[in-house]
């Protein structure tokens, strides 16, 4: 391993962990060069598993013998950045996780068949950019069976750090990739599609048409306006989530949750009776 002293913050080679913005990391211009920031020892070894490319690290010195120690050395040669503690949080801006950040390889998207091959239940997240309600949302799909996340080109990016970091490492356990197609043609693939929306129309989530349809994309809006009326009219079936005391929605990532646990498709019955 490459064990490099960081000394002050214009040291050569730092500047993916300090300099680069989350666009430039992500290299829309040559996605094949693209690089994601994970960070914490728990997230990292998820990413790890998942077959993910490691390119650097950054670990404060105590950490490389501490939390860290299981993470160098899967690594491999690569080159280790480290130092004290204050110095790297001045560099990075904040107090590193656990004490260590990796750079990995960002993998090319596949395309919207390769995921959906196989899959009995996907979510279509549809204009969401908050990156903590993007990372809750994975860690409910991978928790509650989703089988792939498809994202609007107007969502925010999964592998941005903070939404990496929120799902616990989650957006490596779940296939996911950018839908490049209107949601309406998924029914090509073989899918009904549920808009998860306030309607006059609109049918509890515990109808159990939507829980017998083989294979069903809950589309989940944006956190304030929701979905579209072009998206919410094109959709198979709208439904929602039953509430009390007057409220009249929840948020993005506690409302996914319910509705995957809800339509999961271990629940699949046949019915006909949908109106």
């Amino acid at each position: 391993m490459a064990i490099i002293e960081v000394t002050s913050l214009q040291h050569p080679g730092v500047e993916i962990f300090s300099l680069l913005t989350e666009a430039e990391l992500r290299n829309r211009l040559e996605p094949e060069k693209g690089v994601f920031i994970a960070e914490s020892p728990k997230v990292i070894n998820v990413a790890l598993d998942s077959g993910y490319t490691p390119l650097a690290l950054l670990c404060e010195r105590r950490h490389l013998t501490g939390d860290a120690k299981d993470i160098v050395a899967r690594c491999g040669d690569i080159p280790i950045y480290t130092g004290e503690r204050d110095l790297l949080a001045t560099l990075t801006g904040y107090t590193l996780t656990r004490g260590v950040l990796c750079a990995m390889r960002r993998p090319l998207p596949p395309s919207v068949k390769e995921i959906c091959d196989g899959a009995k239940r996907i979510v279509v997240i549809d204009g969401v950019t908050d990156t903590t309600n993007i990372g809750a949302i994975f860690r409910s799909a991978a928790a509650l069976g989703i089988d792939a996340v498809l994202l609007t080109p107007t969502s925010c990016d999964p592998l941005n750090r903070r939404a990496v970091r929120v799902s616990m490492g989650s957006v490596f356990l779940v296939p996911w990739t950018w839908l490049n197609f209107p949601i309406q043609q998924l029914n090509e693939l073989g899918f009904k599609t549920v808009a998860m929306a306030l309607t006059d129309n609109s049918v509890s989530i515990d109808h159990p048409t939507l829980i017998a349809e083989p294979k069903l994309a809950i589309i989940m809006g944006t956190e304030g306006d929701g979905l579209s009326h072009d998206t919410i009219v094109n959709a198979d079936y709208v439904a929602r989530i039953p509430m009390s005391h007057g409220v009249d929605s929840l948020n993005v990532a506690a409302a996914s949750a319910v509705a995957f646990w809800q339509l999961r498709k271990s629940l699949s019955t046949k019915t006909n009776n949908y109106q």
